[in-house]
């Protein structure tokens, strides 16, 4: 699914990856810990290519993404891809099934294939009562489970997550984990978290360390 070959990126004189090498199969569900200023974040904008390449190659489900034009690039991103992070980047305007349906809107799907969809991304993930309600109308946890649907919604070939439970409390961190882990085994979807909790750097299926901007 992944192929990262010798990433390098630094910002001015600042080194932070030091050659990369990343190999990821369809199905898994790939940890990365790490200290902070270990090149975690950065890895992951470049494999969600989120930012350009400086130097090395990186293939995506079959297609070297480092040559695409950035029109291209944000078609596939936002087809292939999809992200969560710490922050559920929610817009406080729209419903919850709203800010699912947004990728798909964005990639053409009509208004009504999109919101079926939607609607069962959410009564898969325990929200379907909530679909018509705003994000500051939902609790925490509530709010990052939209986050995930809406990364779902384009059936994308990976999830990358960076830090997704950093922000919830014990509970509804065990309650994101577990999902993650039922997407994964039922779905076989792909994922990639970055990660400082240990219960959920432990779940996946392996585990990698950064240290320095390498993998150790």
């Amino acid at each position: 699914m992944i192929k990262a070959n010798n990433i390098q990126y630094a910002y001015g004189n600042l080194e932070v990856l030091k050659g990369v090498d990343l190999h990821i199969e369809k199905g898994e569900f790939v940890s990365i810990v790490g200290a902070s200023g270990a090149g975690k974040t950065t890895l992951l904008q470049l494999l969600g290519t989120l930012d350009d390449m400086q130097t090395g190659s990186l293939i995506i489900n079959n297609k070297e993404v480092n040559k695409l034009s950035q029109k291209e690039l944000a078609k596939f991103r936002n087809k292939e891809i999809g992200f969560v992070f710490q922050f559920h980047n929610l817009l406080v305007e729209f419903t919850a099934l709203e800010n699912v349906c947004l990728p798909a809107f964005i990639a053409g799907t009509n208004r009504k294939k999109a919101e079926e969809k939607g609607l069962a991304l959410l009564e898969l993930l325990g929200l379907s009562n909530r679909a018509n309600h705003k994000p500051d109308e939902l609790s925490g946890g509530e709010q990052q489970r939209v986050a995930v649907a809406r990364a779902l919604i384009n059936s994308p070939s990976i999830v990358l997550a960076d830090e997704p439970s950093g922000n919830l409390d014990s509970k509804n961190a065990d309650e994101l984990h577990n999902l993650f882990l039922k997407l994964n085994k039922d779905l076989q979807q792909t994922f990639v978290i970055i990660t400082h909790n240990k219960a959920l750097a432990n779940l996946g299926s392996r585990k990698l360390e950064m240290k320095d901007g390498k993998i150790i």
